[in-house]
């Protein structure tokens, strides 16, 4: 039974995902509220019919105690006894049926279906967000309002209906029951609502904002307390733990000062109500006994009109938090929407074809990229890299080597000029299939917190066991692998590696990487200081693998350390995002030029302290 009603929506069912999503509440819940239309529908039937219900059985209440003092007990049951009957009949059989089918439409179909569904379009949505936007928000903070966000959505969605809708009817139902019995019984119950609502609309108009206020400073807490866990070894190795502390303390108490506003409008709020429901109580009641004592209402309306009013008081506490809750939902929603509904910043043209990839002749066209700051970056640079050649990129730190690498790979857009593969504009191909036909190793190469086998099979998850295998000895990296085991016991190359890669020396989660891209055997090969974490003896039998490899590909090297380019076809000098010189190590020495001075300076063929800036 359970089953059936959560496979009733499929929160993973296809849609045309949109590159620019709403950035308005509604028009971005419409989709999802289009999927489960029948069970919004069903639900908002069954919500209303135990509504109903439970008016009837108020208003029956006040029948029975009618007819009961009207009669000996033979002849209330001889009058009234079917009718009694077929009550108790409803109520043993229907209303359980009605409440049954509800809840479970509630808890089982729209509260574990709404959220993942939200929660899975926004993170195929985030996904596809180009490598410059991660770069410019805090992971843990996207995580949170992935996480916040759709369950808010779901949470509001419940509410909705749980409360709202049965609220609405109840009072509907309760007004129809009261006029029957005699209009006058509406007066204190239409001032009241007045009331009621003023002071639903006084708490929702502040309760939204300080709700979204809260989920924000949440949210910054999230952000601060994922960046030092994620840099605890920067903070253990600099001893920051105070600094660190008191960065962390700043965002807890933004967060307690925001939410102390939003309990305060929420005690207002309880305090006010509990004094409106008091004068409903006695308004009614009183009015009632009032009719009564004028001889123009019966004994039982006078019951239901107070077992009304106690239902009403009960009621609208709770109809009161789920307002609020809903707004508060509804504030945590669109706060994460910031985030989950920005636009892609880089996308495939419409249509777009795979990259056809021929012999891998890579020509880059006056291109010019600044990050839109007008300065850094490239500038005017072309370059032909022939099929099989091998180049090699040398040159000070800012000099544009990463920004280049970042272009080929299209994590960025060229400013200006063009890149071409085969002939192809890589702008106008998927860039799907452009980074499957380029294998690179960077300088520092992050793990998947999963298996040694997950990570080196990510080049290629088809590759069988031996496959995975022979890639991991040609990085010398197999029998390093072997003697590794985990705190859960798993062991070689089931055992995990922790965030990052983080349980690894920085040398094994280099060989790692390079056993991911030799498995993976893309024609166009970029290395990125791939041997900078190694050890001399380590870094000489790589070397040697990495020349296999090499063999028969298009390839890119950048390095610091000139003796691991030195053999290059041509080697290209870059600085201050031009070309200042190119050729063979024998004719670059020979001009006496950048690179002959950065060879002169080195000790074992090192290029100083020069590190890639992560903005260039």
């Amino acid at each position: 039974m359970f089953r059936f009603f959560e496979n009733l929506v499929d929160p993973y069912s296809a849609y045309v995902p949109s590159d620019a999503p709403p950035r308005q509440l509604w028009p971005f819940l419409k989709p999802y509220v289009r999927l489960f239309r029948k069970v919004f529908v069903a639900t908002g039937i069954t919500s209303m019919l135990n509504a109903f219900s439970e008016v009837f059985l108020i208003w029956y209440l006040g029948r029975m105690v009618d007819f009961l003092s009207q009669g000996t007990p033979q002849q209330v049951w001889a009058a009234h006894g079917t009718e009694i009957l077929l009550v108790a009949l409803g109520i043993l059989v229907l209303r359980p049926i009605v409440g049954g089918l509800n809840v479970a439409l509630l808890h089982n179909t729209i509260l574990t279906n709404f959220a993942p569904a939200v929660r899975w379009r926004s993170h195929a949505h985030i996904m596809r967000q180009p490598v410059g936007w991660f770069e410019s928000d805090f992971a843990g903070r996207i995580a949170n309002r992935i996480m916040q966000a759709p369950a808010a959505a779901g949470d509001a969605v419940f509410q909705a209906f749980d409360a709202i809708a049965f609220a609405s009817t109840t009072l509907v139902g309760a007004a129809i029951m009261l006029a029957g019995s005699d209009p006058r019984l509406l007066v204190p119950l239409v001032l009241w609502l007045m009331a009621y609502l003023a002071l639903m609309r006084w708490t929702i108009r502040r309760a939204g904002p300080a709700s979204q206020a809260s989920s924000e400073a949440r949210s910054a807490v999230t952000g601060r307390v994922v960046d030092s866990y994620t840099n605890i070894h920067s903070v253990k190795l600099f001893a920051h733990l105070d600094s660190e502390l008191g960065y962390a303390h700043d965002a807890i108490e933004n967060a307690r000062r925001t939410f102390q506003k939003e309990m305060r409008i929420v005690t207002i709020m309880d305090t006010v109500l509990t004094v409106l429901n008091s004068m409903m109580i006695l308004g009614v009641s009183g009015w009632a006994i009032w009719l009564w004592y004028a001889g123009t209402a019966s004994v039982g309306i006078v019951a239901a009109a107070v077992a009304l009013s106690l239902r009403l008081h009960s009621m609208t506490y709770w109809i009161m938090w789920a307002s609020t809750n809903l707004v508060q939902h509804l504030g945590t929603l669109q706060e994460g929407m910031e985030t989950i509904s920005q636009p892609i910043g880089l996308v495939d043209r419409p249509g777009a074809p795979a990259l056809a990839l021929g012999q891998g002749r890579l020509v880059i066209e006056n291109v010019s990229h600044h990050y839109g700051r007008g300065s850094g970056g490239l500038q005017g640079i072309s370059l032909t890299l022939e099929p099989g050649e091998k180049i090699g990129i040398v040159g000070r730190s800012g000099a544009g080597k990463s920004t280049l690498v970042k272009l080929i790979l299209r994590f960025y857009d060229a400013e200006k000029g063009r890149i071409l593969i085969d002939g192809q504009d890589i702008t106008q191909v998927t860039q799907e299939s452009l980074r499957q036909k380029i294998g690179m190793v960077q300088q520092d190469s992050s793990l998947l917190h999963r298996s040694v086998r997950d990570n080196i099979c990510y080049g290629r998850p088809d590759a069988t066991e031996a496959m995975m295998i022979a890639a991991a000895r040609q990085a010398e990296a197999h029998d390093f692998i072997l003697t590794l085991k985990d705190p859960q016991g798993r062991t070689g190359y089931d055992a995990h590696v922790g965030e990052r890669g983080v349980k690894l020396s920085g040398g094994q989660r280099q060989r790692v990487a390079l056993a991911r891209v030799i498995l993976k055997d893309a024609p166009i090969l970029i290395l990125d200081e791939a041997t900078s974490a190694l050890d001399s003896e380590a870094e000489a039998a790589i070397q040697n693998a990495l020349f296999g490899v090499m063999q028969g590909k298009s390839v890119i090297a950048i390095a610091h350390r000139l003796s691991t380019i030195a053999a290059m076809d041509r080697i290209i000098v870059l600085d201050d995002g031009h070309v200042a010189e190119q050729g063979s190590h024998a004719e670059l020495l020979a001009k006496n030029g950048l690179y002959a001075q950065f060879w002169a300076r080195q000790s074992g063929g090192f290029l100083g302290d020069d590190t890639e800036e992560a903005a260039e």
